[in-house]
């Protein structure tokens, strides 16, 4: 694949680069947290000197290092009980949307306090010219879900209807496989076999590039079990003749329709009674299950109405309607099913697997998708799609528990449940289809990417098997526990109640995630809800903390049962996937001196090591190698000074510039007279996205791994006291290549590293394009007097390797 730049990216040349902005023009950062991948996950700022909530668009420029193209856009305003105004931002460039690019701001009093999300990265190679029309792109979409009969055929409402946005491939065709993309979105409703998904097409190849379900099933083969909650008091209403399945008292409505064993929607007909008493329902056909519907669906509104304050699922009363005998081939076996389509519930009558589908947490999960979907529209797949169906599982448990409490007897009686098994009182051929008090006995993890992980594109990523390191959690923080973990780890959460449990993980859900969160993400967001809710250092923050502990996310809290220091072998990857174009070829520190090519993105150079002095002065050198041309490159160098795992302290990026040289480069840098003593990391980062950070999974460039022994330093350090990122500072003497005069009118002088000779000079313009005019002599001169009026670049070979630079005529 061609790698292409704007011609105005050959003209950086040993220039700033950028770094997260500790303090610009006032504002002061009281805390980075930075993902995995080098994203920046949170960021908080000081009391009193962060930015007004006015200037959002400075304020995301700024700290998030958005390109010129680039632009966040506020979608959803609220303002919750604690004061907050939480906003949420969608992402932008060029004009089109970028799915699960999502920032989110929280603000008092018109200041924001802290900032949090993910966006999508490598903008700038997206080509957003599409070369398919809509309908071909519709077409292979078609093609793709490869239905038997769609909803549109019957009700042309359903009618896809493509829009044109930025999406990962996450499927891994063609050139653009990983990589952000120009693609066409597409609703499709299928209804033989049932599915509903937004499926995306490449603009350009007519891959399908990216699926997100719409219609969240609950297990592969039938989701889950109906449990009855006895004789219950439903809200219905009188057309004059006959009582109906239908209320107006909660929000919109509650609405429950009989499928009569169809797949039609439009065919469903109430369910009727004249005496309002609906004792003959329960009959061998089962229609009993019709009042499970409906009363799970009032008391699923009754929970969110008067625990968390949300009106229906939009939290503007939307209506809720349920379709049960649902059958997706009319006259089979029976439908082992239950789902959220995006608009309705439905729900089958189960067959070998499953009793009906209606019981009351199947109804409380379902519409937890819904809430999901109104909130952090979490991406089915992967590590968000397993938060998704385990946010659904912890409202199933939630309404359940809330019901058998505050429903019970005085209005009718619900029967006492397991609030810890999802599906329970349905399966036929197990206890439960999950236990969120013991997830590996029903198969689920309990511990972050250990027993029973699922892993592979089956179930779209594991999405009902991974969800059980979610549900462990919120057990955990309910019910509390001591004990140790499956790696040996001992841990110790307090029991918080399933209700402020409740209220920690909707905030977590509503108020910090992003559609494509992962668990390190509901870590970060779920502890800054504690502190929200109950204070920092409360029990709260402590119990949701070790509860991730426990679960094999993060540290512990301070203070018992934390994760020893890390050794130099356990930091966070660091990786450039694409070294076709340039690779680090030259690094120097000390006694650390390796000249090499390219190492397939990483090398890990740990077992060479120098030492450094605290308190003393410092100079690395490195260089890049090119396979053609010379792109611009960000260089970032870290040392973890408190030898606490990570490069994120204040201080430990310690060289940070810019350049489209191959020469070598330098950074002085002063080793802190705090840092700790002892055996410690050394990072030397290149790639030519200027936002990359210590931890990244990024597309071009290479990272370097060595270590540093410092001496004469702090027996034990805090965070790391220095001063900011020192810039690329120059070229090491004898060893860059030197081109002088620049500019120059007549006649520039060539000098190769060592004084090798220059086998060949080639030279072009900024598109690329070899140019005449310019004339190489055998004594190191190269005669330009022929050139017009402006920038070039000079590929210089000295027959083993080929160096690139700008050259300016005058």
């Amino acid at each position: 694949m061609q790698k292409n730049y704007p011609a105005v990216a050959l003209l950086v040349l040993g220039s700033a680069m950028f770094a997260p902005a500790q303090a610009q023009n006032g504002v002061q950062v009281k805390q980075r947290i930075t993902a995995a991948d080098g994203q920046h996950e949170m960021i908080s700022f000081a009391e009193g000197k962060g930015y007004k909530a006015a200037d959002a668009d400075k304020m995301f420029r700024e700290q998030l290092g958005l390109l010129k193209d680039e632009t966040l856009v506020r979608r959803q305003t609220e303002k919750d009980e604690l004061g907050f105004v939480n906003e949420r931002y969608q992402q932008y460039y060029k004009g089109y949307k970028v799915e699960n690019g999502d920032y989110l701001l929280h603000a008092r009093q018109g200041e924001v306090q802290l900032i949090n999300g993910r966006l999508e990265r490598g903008m700038e190679r997206v080509n957003t010219t599409p070369a398919l029309s809509e309908a071909q792109a519709l077409a292979r979409a078609i093609s793709f879900v490869g239905a038997k009969k769609y909803m549109w055929q019957d009700d042309q409402s359903f009618a896809p209807k493509g829009e044109l946005v930025i999406v990962r491939n996450e499927l891994g065709k063609g050139a653009t496989a990983g990589k952000p993309t120009l693609a066409y979105k597409f609703n499709i409703y299928a209804q033989a076999p049932i599915s509903r998904a937004f499926i995306y097409v490449d603009a350009r190849s007519g891959d399908v590039v990216f699926k997100n379900d719409i219609i969240k099933h609950t297990a592969a083969t039938g989701t889950f079990a109906t449990a009855y909650s006895g004789s219950r008091s439903i809200a219905d209403d009188y057309t004059g003749t006959t009582y109906r399945l239908r209320e107006v008292t909660r929000g919109l409505g509650i609405e429950t329709y009989n499928c009569k064993k169809s797949n039609s929607y439009t065919a469903a007909v109430d369910f009727t009674d004249a005496d309002n008493s609906w004792t003959e329902y329960n009959n061998a056909n089962f229609d009993n299950v019709a009042g499970d519907a409906h009363f799970g669906a009032q008391a699923t509104y009754d929970y969110w109405k008067n625990v968390h304050g949300r009106n229906s699922y939009d939290n503007a009363g939307a209506k809720i309607k349920s379709y049960v005998h649902f059958d997706d081939a009319p006259g089979g076996a029976g439908y082992e099913n239950a789902y959220w389509d995006g608009t309705r519930m439905t729900y089958g009558d189960g067959a070998t697997r499953f009793r009906p589908l209606t019981s009351l947490d199947v109804c409380a999960h379902e519409i937890g998708h819904a809430v999901c979907e109104k909130t952090a529209n979490l991406v089915y797949s992967n590590e968000s799609g397993a938060m998704n169906e385990g946010f659904s599982d912890i409202w199933g448990a939630a309404v359940e528990s809330y019901a058998v409490s505050n429903l019970g007897a005085t209005s009718g009686g619900v029967k006492a449940k397991d609030t810890w098994l999802i599906g329970e009182e349905i399966d036929k051929q197990q206890a439960a289809l999950r236990s969120m008090s013991n997830p590996n006995s029903q198969g689920q993890p309990a511990y972050y990417k250990g027993t029973y992980w699922a892993t592979g594109t089956a179930d779209n990523g594991g999405v009902h098997t991974n969800s059980g390191v979610l549900n462990y959690w919120f057990y955990l923080i309910s019910q509390g526990k001591t004990g140790t973990n499956e790696k040996g780890l001992s841990f110790s959460v307090a029991a918080l109640g399933i209700t402020n449990a409740a209220k920690i993980a909707f905030r977590t859900e509503s108020v910090y995630l992003t559609s494509s969160s992962n668990y390190a993400a509901a870590r970060t967001g779920s502890i800054q809800a504690a502190k929200d809710l109950f204070g920092a250092g409360s029990t709260q923050e402590q119990a949701v903390t070790n509860a991730w502990y426990a679960v094999g996310v993060g540290a512990a809290y301070s203070g018992g049962g934390t994760t020893p220091p890390p050794t130099t072998g356990t930091y966070c990857a660091s990786k450039g996937s694409n070294v076709s174009y340039e690779w680090i070829d030259y690094v120097k520190l000390g006694s650390i001196a390796r000249t090499s090519s390219k190492d397939a993105g990483y090398y890990d150079g740990t077992a060479t090591s120098t030492s450094i002095a605290a308190g003393s002065s410092q100079t690395i050198s490195f260089s890049a190698g090119f396979a053609s041309t010379a792109y611009t490159e960000y260089w970032k160098v870290y040392i973890d000074y408190n030898q606490d795992g990570d490069f994120t302290d204040s201080g430990e990026l310690v060289v940070s510039g810019s350049s489209s040289s191959s020469g070598t480069l330098s950074g002085t840098f002063t080793v802190p007279a705090t840092a700790k003593s002892g055996l410690t990391r050394l990072r030397v980062l290149m790639s030519d996205a200027s936002a990359t950070t210590s931890c990244n999974s990024y597309s071009y460039g290479e990272t370097e791994d060595y270590s540093v022994n410092i001496t004469g330093g702090a027996a034990i350090a805090a965070a790391s006291a220095g001063s900011s990122a020192n810039q690329i500072i120059g070229k090491e003497e004898g060893r860059g290549l030197e081109l002088y005069p620049n500019p120059a009118s007549d006649v520039v002088r060539i000098s190769l590293p060592g004084g090798a000779k220059v086998a060949s000079v080639k030279v072009v313009d900024l598109r690329g394009a070899s140019v005449g005019g310019a004339r190489y002599n055998d004594n190191g001169t190269l005669n330009v007097s022929g050139l017009a009026k402006g920038v070039y670049m000079l590929s210089i070979s000295d027959g083993q390797k080929t160096f690139h630079t700008r050259f300016v005529k005058q």
